[in-house]
């Protein structure tokens, strides 16, 4: 199932993701102290969250239930990316990284690793 989320959408999930369930009152306090919003934008977000199928509403309560995976959207706007950017091409969005950034030995590792584990 492709679900598209925007950022304000990707917040809300976000918080649920790291969190587990919550209440829609649990998720507007901790919003307002991340980032400020106010109870009516919170539910609006968790609103359009229901509707794209992203978190699913419990009774009572109004628990919010994640139903797709962080790894699902990572995955998703990975390849949203590589397309879009990249002309389809994951090697080079890859070399694109490793020539734009300096890395650490330690991530030089992890990638090699990373590699190896794909042969």
């Amino acid at each position: 199932m492709q679900v598209k989320l925007f950022d304000s959408e990707l917040q809300v999930m976000n918080i649920l993701w790291e969190e587990g369930d919550l209440t829609a009152k649990q998720l507007t306090q901790i919003l307002n102290e991340r980032i400020g919003w106010n109870k009516n934008t919170t539910y609006t977000v968790i609103k359009k969250c229901i509707k794209k199928g992203a978190i699913e509403r419990i009774e009572p309560n109004f628990i919010c239930h994640p139903i797709i995976r962080r790894e699902q959207i990572q995955e998703q706007e990975t390849t949203e990316l590589i397309d879009k950017v990249f002309n389809g091409s994951k090697s080079l969005l890859f070399a694109s990284l490793l020539d734009k950034n300096k890395m650490s030995a330690s991530e030089i590792d992890k990638l090699k690793q990373i590699v190896k584990d794909l042969e």
